[in-house]
């Protein structure tokens, strides 16, 4: 009985000594995670609750690589702190306590920091208890690229085609790359998307990420715009970046062709280079074109033609034949080429109308045209006339000259022609007036103009005072209204010109009179103008030299050395009834002189 007594109170002994060891166990609390960038810095905490103080508690630190092996880099017992230096990390970590709290920093965090942290707290008395923190390292990949195929892509294969790639490096974790086109994400689907990806890790453990499009190309991908979006981890985040955007180059043959006129713009006229232009709705290389002239059954194999000079006669049909080589298969279309044209002018009556004076001139101009026509007469370079007919009243030898008849298309520039009529008017000649009738000259040549009037044109005749002047000498021409001619006379006397005028309807003539200029005197010479400053300075400088000589000589005259005769007595007058003036005559036989009034009467002795 004793015996069974000792062992129940046994046993409740150890029952109670397990129920306050649990009750007084140490508690470690730890985050499950703690995430930061590459190169930042790393606060793992461990919190921890035990009724022994800071110098009764051993607090150790460890890192975890993996299949459970773990490793002490840190240790305390009490206030005894121990760092294992052989970690990869030794430099870079500290630890700190503050209110049960361990906290571990790692400095400048590298991706082999990595790793499980173990915080192990033990007590004396209270037991012991540990936790756990994963540390994730994130890293930020460059930004992601983009090629596209070079080589277009034909919409008639029945495989898919490589659209283009896509390229993320040195990111951690691995970033995921998504296909958009058009702002769409595109979904995988056999045999028609295809992505195929490849990862490469790097030496330092960040990841690349290669991904290729594949797609079943249609017609309607010409427009579309694709690009690759990268989605990629930093801590505590998600992040997205996307690459530009790139445009297939989509092979698809025509199903519509259209011909037209590049140039000219507008109408066409004969002269005129017509450049024709064939094309496509498709672009596949592998079309061929035809550009044929149904009118002339002329033929192009080429989708551009120039035709060079065109005539009325290039007017018709041009039609554009395109083939695919792949299906040969034919579509067309056509245009019609117009080319207007303007004939020669044509004037009636023809080249030369021969009118008498007085009768009415009536002439007409014509050209034939595809356009409305605009025609207008000129004569001397000014418009006389608008209008096909020219009609000119009571003809004068004023009317007689070349009338121009010019024929436009207003709708097309530069599109004219021309031709042109010679009025002559008949009668007798009439020599236009001569400035000058009468010349008088110095020179021993002179020239004589006659300009004469009429039809048939007047023959000119030149009579002067030594007889005829020779045919070699008379210079005559065929104006407009008659004839001109011109001589050189040589001068040597006073002589008369006489220009004659004659045809067949009468004649009429015109006298010059040369009148011959000698002189022995030699030229005038220049005088060279001054300035009205050096002429008023001139004429002041005179003024002084007459005064001056005015004061000598009247001087002289008061002394008596102006009579010219030695001893002769000064000559005074007291007074006089008569003028003042008094002259001086003398004798060649007598030395007296005798003194004469004004009116002639003889002075007397006492007035000498």
């Amino acid at each position: 009985m004793a015996v069974r007594d000792s062992a129940s109170l046994l046993v409740g002994l150890v029952v109670l000594l397990h129920t306050w060891r649990a009750w007084a166990a140490v508690e470690v609390n730890m985050k499950d995670k703690v995430e930061v960038n590459l190169g930042e810095k790393a606060q793992i905490p461990c919190l921890y609750t035990s009724d022994d103080g800071i110098g009764g508690l051993t607090i150790e630190w460890f890192y975890e690589k993996g299949l459970g092996v773990k490793k002490r880099f840190f240790q305390q017992a009490g206030l005894m702190k121990t760092v294992d230096n052989s970690t990869h990390f030794t430099e870079r970590i500290s630890v700190n306590h503050s209110n049960n709290t361990m906290m571990l920093t790692i400095r400048d965090v590298k991706l082999e920091d990595q790793l499980d942290y173990i915080c192990a707290v033990k007590g004396l008395t209270d037991g012991s208890g540990e936790g756990r923190t994963k540390l994730r390292v994130f890293v930020k990949p460059e930004p992601p690229t983009i090629e596209g195929v070079q080589n277009g892509i034909s919409v008639n294969e029945e495989v898919t085609s490589l659209v283009g790639s896509c390229e993320v490096k040195n990111g951690y974790p691995r970033p995921n790359i998504t296909w958009y086109k058009d702002n769409m994400p595109l979904r995988i689907n056999k045999n028609e998307v295809e992505v195929e990806s490849t990862v490469t890790t790097q030496s330092s453990g960040l990841f690349s990420v290669k991904s290729e499009l594949k797609k079943k190309i249609v017609k309607e991908d010409k427009d579309a715009l694709f690009y690759c979006e990268v989605t990629y981890f930093v801590a505590g985040s998600t992040m997205m970046s996307e690459t530009r955007q790139i445009n297939v180059n989509v092979l698809y043959p025509s199903t519509a062709v259209k011909i037209w006129v590049e140039s000219p713009k507008g109408k066409i006229k004969e002269g005129d280079s017509i450049e024709l232009h064939c094309k496509g709705d498709g672009n596949n290389p592998s079309s061929l074109f035809l550009i044929k002239y149904l009118k002339g059954n002329a033929n192009w194999e080429n989708d551009t033609v120039l035709l060079e000079n065109v005539t009325r006669q290039n007017s018709g049909v041009y039609e554009c034949i395109s083939t695919n080589t792949e299906n040969f298969e034919d579509i067309s279309n056509n245009t019609e080429v117009f080319v207007n044209y303007l004939d020669p002018a044509v004037v009636m009556p023809n080249n030369v109308m021969v009118m008498a004076k007085g009768n009415e001139l009536k002439a007409t101009c014509n050209a034939l045209s595809s356009l409305q026509t605009k025609t207008a007469w000129f004569k001397n370079g000014q418009e006389v006339s608008e209008g096909h007919t020219l009609i000119l009243k009571n003809v004068t030898f004023d009317t007689a000259g070349v009338y121009k008849c010019v024929v436009t298309v207003p709708e097309i520039e530069g599109m004219t022609t021309s031709s042109s009529l010679r009025v002559h008017v008949e009668g007798q000649p009439e020599i236009m007036e001569t400035p000058l009738t009468v010349i008088e000259t110095f020179d021993k040549t002179v020239e004589l103009v006659c300009d004469v009037r009429g039809y048939p044109a007047p023959t000119i005749t030149w009579i002067v005072s030594d007889g005829m002047v020779p045919d070699s000498d008379n210079h005559m021409t065929t104006t407009d209204y008659g004839t001109k001619s011109v001589v050189m006379v040589d001068v040597t006397s006073n002589a008369t010109a006489v220009c004659n005028a004659s045809n067949e309807h009468g004649t009429d003539m015109r006298t010059f009179n040369i009148k011959a200029k000698t002189t022995t005197a030699s030229p005038p010479k220049t005088i060279k103008k001054e300035s009205n400053g050096f002429i008023i300075a001139v004429l002041i400088v005179c003024v002084l030299l007459l005064a001056i000589l005015g004061s000598v000589l009247y001087f002289l005259y008061k002394k008596g050395k102006i009579c010219g005769r030695a001893g002769k007595q000064d000559l005074t007058r007291e007074k006089s009834s008569k003028d003042n003036i008094v002259v001086e005559m003398k004798s060649d036989n007598t030395e007296e002189a005798i003194l004469l009034g004004v009116n002639g009467e003889k002075q007397p002795p006492n007035d000498q």
